[in-house]
């Protein structure tokens, strides 16, 4: 089958991994059907030059999904090639401090938003014995502090993509993830100032005891936005997972993404203390 024939749905790219992704499929000739959730963002897509089609579509929203499924299905005579769950948002700070709304968003869109989505395209996955990529993340295998709603999300993310695996597996559909590491990526902009944003509306004498882990969070999220690794590497993984004739279930990249993996390779209580001296957590 010719990449032209291949149509490959990618959501939240409007900026960072999905916009990077759309970019790099259209370029390989893929049929690229990239999701946002504004029209500017369409705009900006369709403004490349390249071949993409854009669908206004919001995670989180069962009916907007829908309505983007059905184009899909109505352009491409309900065959699909690729579905790549990369929309997703990054909520900071201590859990005793967390608005419960702020962890129900976190959750929402990137535990159960990929599933909504994933519901919904299946039945052009199967017809096309497609694969899915579940953009996950090496918070996914190791939990941080101040970043817990994060990787709580995409922990569950994990186990989701595990079990859809298996399930999947009697009609040929590859599930695979993808963990990156630390990415120049919007995501983490939008995360660097722990106290804005998802913080509000938090009790003012509850974020003071966490004042010093807050600014290590915030410091990490900075240098995260500017050393990560480009977002173009990422979406080159997403190539290979989709166009690999025998993909791994999971793919971990990144800088220094190993010194988290032996990090968890150690005693809980050894890990733990580590962790706490690396972030000069006072209680």
């Amino acid at each position: 089958m010719e990449n032209e024939e291949r149509a490959v749905v990618i959501t939240g790219a409007s900026t960072g991994i999905g916009e990077a992704t759309a970019y790099l499929f259209a370029r390989q000739g893929f049929r690229v059907f990239a999701t946002v959730r504004r029209d500017q963002d369409a705009d900006r897509l369709r403004a490349s030059g390249l071949p993409i089609e854009t669908l206004l579509l919001d995670v989180t929203d069962t009916s907007s999904v829908s309505r983007a499924a059905l184009k899909v299905r109505a352009a491409t005579g309900g065959k699909l090639f690729g579905l790549v769950n990369n929309a997703g948002i990054a909520v900071a700070g201590p859990l005793e401090c967390l608005p419960i709304a702020e962890l129900e968003k976190q959750l929402d869109i990137n535990v159960v938003g990929p599933v909504r989505v994933t519901q919904e395209f299946l039945p052009m996955l199967r017809a096309a014995r497609g694969r899915i990529v579940m953009m996950s993340s090496i918070a996914g295998r190791s939990a941080l502090p101040v970043v817990g709603a994060y990787s709580a999300s995409k922990f569950a993310l994990e186990a989701i993509a595990d079990t859809w695996r298996v399930e999947l597996y009697r009609w040929g559909i590859q599930v695979i993830l993808v963990e990156p590491g630390a990415t120049r990526t919007p995501i983490w902009d939008k995360s660097a100032t722990l106290t804005t944003g998802s913080m509000e509306g938090a009790d003012p004498e509850r974020v003071e005891l966490y004042r010093s882990l807050i600014e290590v969070g915030s410091s990490f999220a900075r240098k995260a936005s500017v050393e990560g690794m480009p977002v173009e590497e990422v979406a080159r993984t997403v190539l290979k997972a989709l166009t690999a004739p025998r993909p791994r279930a999971r793919y971990l990249l990144g800088r220094r993404v190993w010194q988290r993996v032996v990090l968890e390779k150690l005693p809980v209580r050894l890990r733990d203390w580590i962790l706490f001296r690396g972030s000069a957590g006072k209680g």
